[in-house]
């Protein structure tokens, strides 16, 4: 039998020639022309069983192996169900490349007849969520389109793209020649040198300097040079959620990131010069919008779109790596007397003592717990329960990119796909996965996939019987709790039911159990039983 490549091909051949390795997805009738053609390619193919997870796991792929994570749907409704996980990449700037089918070219320019999943404008709905649309009308611009869509979402600041070719073009035979030499190389946001001497001139004579670190610095791999600028500077340096393992947790110098707690929002208020690398000082990163800086703010960031968005400011827009190192390169060091250090210990102390004061040992040891279990270099990845909003503030991620969650774009599900995301990249190394009951849900499905795939995901999941999180803050605004209690499955048996270990623990032995999970191959599942708390973030008591 002759072989015929058709689109499909190009696809394939213009993701391997670009450097991808593993793509993720679900088929779909229009799309099966991209399918096919994985058959006849080197790239490793983990397909989920929804689409949304899908989109997770590539997220989780991209975060973890530091690249573009390929990602093939079909259209409408194939395509729609992506969105939120589109959402989190985007809020993230995470690179993930959405290839999309569409439906026949005789379809398109605004004529309506009658396709299966029929979206004349399929693009009107990705339009405001990814970062740039890219659209191949025949064969010959597929590989333009997937270069283009390549650099995009490697260009500073990351995010997914979206691409989208007919069903037709997809299936027709071509002639176009094998792609081999598509390329896609990213131009480097270098900082403007004006820029760099005058924030390097306020950041030397600051008396009372402050760096608040982004999830842009671990996004660029600047986490070294933050920590050669704070010690030169001697400035203390508070972590946003998104930038966990960015500057090291025990560290003289390291306010940790205790953001939901006044004190240190009153400390970063304090700063005379505040250096706010990598953060667009968002609703969770500025304390839910009551921080107001009363002294000089200098912002370094790779979108513009966030670039003074919230606070006047003296504003670089670069890559945080290359900005970092410039200023190190042009400040004196300041002498080490010990004053920084002892700011840092105090704000620790008081931010302990408020805890202490509130009765949360069950909450505090729980986290240890899973601290303690997980290898040091073991990614965590957490849904939007509380236990994750507990790590925000208290986890020590040890290590660059080692924490994430859902935060971005706060949708439940995130995850268990994720961990699978980045367990294909990790292969045969563990993760962890930490849900809630009611996040759990939106992704048992993927307890297939793990098992199917073999992949090393242990998933922790805290059942309290409903959407604990929601039940706290409806409680606490209205006096009582509405749509948060929930029946849920005995999730032990259920797992067990898809051929995956799993074993219900409690608050003693959650170490114990966690960490044998961690240790044995395959996919696990441990279950808690357990009514959490959040702390009080603004008490002073």
């Amino acid at each position: 039998m002759t072989l015929v490549r058709n689109g499909g091909d190009l696809v394939v051949e213009s993701l391997s020639a670009l450097g991808a390795q593993t793509v993720f997805g679900l088929p779909g009738q229009h799309a099966l022309g991209l399918f096919d053609a994985l058959r006849r390619s080197s790239l490793r193919y983990v397909g989920l069983r929804v689409e949304n997870n899908a989109g997770f796991a590539a997220d989780g792929y991209a975060r973890t192996a530091g690249t573009v994570a390929p990602l093939f749907l079909s259209t409408g409704p194939g395509a729609l169900t992506s969105l939120a996980a589109l959402q989190e990449a985007a809020a993230a700037s995470v690179p993930v490349l959405a290839v999309s089918s569409q439906i026949p070219s005789a379809g398109l320019g605004g004529r309506r007849r009658g396709y299966l999943h029929e979206l004349v404008d399929q693009q009107a709905s990705f339009r405001d969520i990814v970062k740039s649309v890219h659209t191949a009308r025949s064969a010959s611009q597929i590989p333009s389109a997937m270069a283009a869509a390549w650099e995009s979402a490697l260009t500073a600041p990351f995010g997914p793209v979206w691409v989208e070719i007919p069903q037709d073009v997809l299936l027709a035979p071509t002639t176009v020649p094998r792609v081999t030499g598509v390329r896609a190389e990213p131009r480097p946001l270098v900082p403007r040198p004006e820029l760099v001497a005058e924030a390097a001139v306020l950041l030397a004579e600051a008396e009372r300097p402050v760096i608040l670190a982004g999830g842009g610095v671990v996004r660029a791999g600047a986490t070294d040079e933050l920590l050669r600028l704070a010690e030169l500077l001697r400035a203390p340096v508070a972590s946003t959620f998104g930038a966990k393992g960015a500057f090291p947790w025990e560290h003289p110098l390291s306010l940790q990131s205790w953001l939901e707690d006044r004190h240190t929002t009153d400390l970063l208020e304090d700063a005379d010069v505040l250096l706010v690398v990598g953060s667009g000082l968002g609703e969770l990163s500025s304390n839910y919008h009551t921080f107001a800086p009363r002294g000089r703010l200098i912002q370094i960031e790779a979108d513009l779109g966030k670039l003074e968005s919230n606070h006047p400011a003296f504003g670089i827009h670069a890559d945080a790596r290359l900005a970092l190192a410039a200023l190190h390169n042009a400040i004196p060091a300041r002498e080490a007397d010990g004053r920084a250090e002892q700011v840092v210990t105090d704000l620790l102390k008081r931010v302990q003592a408020r805890l202490d004061s509130q009765g949360l040992e069950l909450e505090r040891e729980l986290l240890a717990s899973v601290r303690r279990a997980l290898p040091d270099d073991a990614p965590v990845f957490f849904d939007m329960t509380i236990l994750g909003y507990w790590a925000w503030s208290a986890f020590d991620a040890r290590r660059p990119n080692a924490m994430h969650s859902a935060q971005g774009a706060g949708g439940l599900g995130y995850g268990f796909p994720a961990a699978l995301g980045a367990a294909a990249a990790r292969r045969g190394e563990p993760v962890l996965a930490v849900s809630g009951d009611g996040g759990a849900m939106y992704s048992i499905a993927e307890l297939a996939t793990a098992r199917q795939l073999g992949l090393d995901v242990t998933w922790l999941i805290v059942d309290d019987g409903g959407y604990g999180i929601l039940r706290e803050y409806m409680s606490d605004t209205f006096g009582q709790a509405t749509a948060t209690e929930l029946a849920r499955p005995d999730f032990v048996r259920l797992a067990e039911s898809f051929g995956v270990s799993a074993t219900e623990t409690t608050p003693e032995d959650l170490e114990r159990d966690l960490a044998k999970a961690l240790a044995e191959p395959g996919p696990s599942v441990v279950v808690l039983p357990a009514v959490l708390r959040m702390f009080e973030p603004t008490h002073l008591g």
